[in-house]
C-alpha cells in the first residue's frame, strides 16, 4: 500500500505485533499494557452501550 501511494516502500509499523512497535518507539512495556487495557475497557463500554440502545 505505501509503495503504491508514495512510490517507495515505507513501513506503517516498525515491528509486528503492534505492541512491539510501541516498544521500538521508546514506550515501556508496562505503559503499553496499561494503555491497551484502557482502550479495551473503553471499547467494551461502547459495545455494551450499543447493546443497551437496541
Amino acid at each position: 500500500y505505501t509503495r503504491f501511494r508514495y512510490g517507495e516502500g515505507r513501513r506503517i509499523f516498525l515491528m509486528a505485533p503492534l505492541h512491539h512497535h510501541y516498544e521500538q518507539k521508546g514506550w515501556k512495556e508496562t505503559q503499553v499494557v496499561v494503555r491497551f487495557w484502557i482502550i479495551t475497557m473503553m471499547l467494551v463500554l461502547a459495545g455494551l452501550a450499543t447493546l443497551k440502545i437496541r
